[in-house]
């Protein structure tokens, strides 16, 4: 039987990452950096667009900078390391590197899964609810919401982190993934984790399958609502912004359903890989592709912005 070892003694994770196709690395690289730089320049567009333009000063693109924030840091949190491992021949990771990585990466992700919740309810009250939408999307109420999300998220991730890290690991410290990510994790410790595959499943029903069913509930009543619609512009209004927010819920929740809702044993572990590649990279580079493309309001703002200056 393998020793069980503190892994903070070893000082460090290897992560080994896709060093099985190194043929493979250097297009990764340069193709994950592509991404990285359209998702901290197209998020960060929308956030300072959002702040600029009064016109934008409204609940959906206060919840949009929210997102469009949210997402560079989770992309932060673990694409940089992952593009170091790519270049070099060195893919270690500190004990307490990892650690913080994964709170951020958990806390993040599960701050996403609540806010694109709070996203659909500010839709399904501008649609279902137009007379009464400043009343119940006022300021106050909004960014109160905005804070719930990111307290859900931050103190979810502090429980479940610590639950991942008191598990004992083997002497074995090599992490087969690009980042540290739970069931990656749990494949390192030599005890049984049924508790911890079980904390986490929980989690994941609560924090990726309600939000989705509560998401897809406010979208039936916007469904209902649009179907009685007799303005042909105020259906496309409709189907512009909703339709931008369904896509973004779909790039998000497929992909995590697909990694989290089953046992770490569930898929292989390549397969999670490129997955979770999916859900890192590619999906924060789209959502300002998604939100801003065939969008009226962002196209007036820019132009206002550009005759301001």
């Amino acid at each position: 039987m393998m020793e069980k070892v503190n892994a903070s003694s070893e000082g460090y994770f290897v992560l080994l990452g896709f060093s099985n196709w190194p043929h493979l690395e250097v297009v990764l690289f340069v193709v994950i950096l592509m991404f990285y730089l359209m998702t901290l320049i197209g998020n960060l567009f929308i956030i300072i667009l959002s702040y600029l333009d009064s016109h934008l000063h409204t609940p959906m693109y206060f919840f949009l900078s929210n997102l469009s924030f949210l997402d560079l840091c989770y992309t932060t949190s673990s694409i940089p390391q992952l593009l170091v491992n790519l270049w070099g021949p060195e893919k270690t990771i500190s004990y307490a590197g990892c650690m913080i990585q994964l709170y951020f990466s958990l806390a993040l992700g599960t701050t996403e899964c609540v806010l694109l919740v709070v996203m659909s309810y500010d839709r399904y009250a501008a649609v279902c609810r137009p007379l009464h939408y400043t009343v119940l999307m006022h300021a106050r109420f909004c960014h109160l919401l905005a804070v719930v999300s990111w307290i859900s998220g931050f103190t979810t991730s502090a429980l479940h982190s610590s639950f991942t890290f008191w598990a004992p690991l083997c002497e074995h410290h090599q992490v087969d993934h690009f980042f540290c990510e739970v069931p990656a994790l749990l494949q390192l410790s030599c005890v049984d984790t049924h508790a911890n595959e079980l904390t986490l499943m929980v989690m994941s029903y609560i924090f990726v399958l309600i939000p989705l069913i509560l998401i897809l509930s406010s979208y039936g009543a916007i469904a209902q609502a649009v179907l009685r619609m007799q303005s042909t512009a105020g259906l496309q209004k409709v189907f512009g912004t909703c339709g931008a927010h369904l896509m973004v819920v779909s790039l998000f929740f497929i992909p995590a359903m697909c990694v989290y809702l089953q046992p770490p044993s569930g898929n292989s572990q390549d397969q999670d890989k490129f997955i979770a590649l999916f859900y890192t990279v590619v999906t924060p580079s789209l959502n300002p592709l998604i939100y801003t493309l065939r969008n009226k309001d962002v196209r007036g703002a820019v132009k206002r912005l550009m005759r301001w200056g």
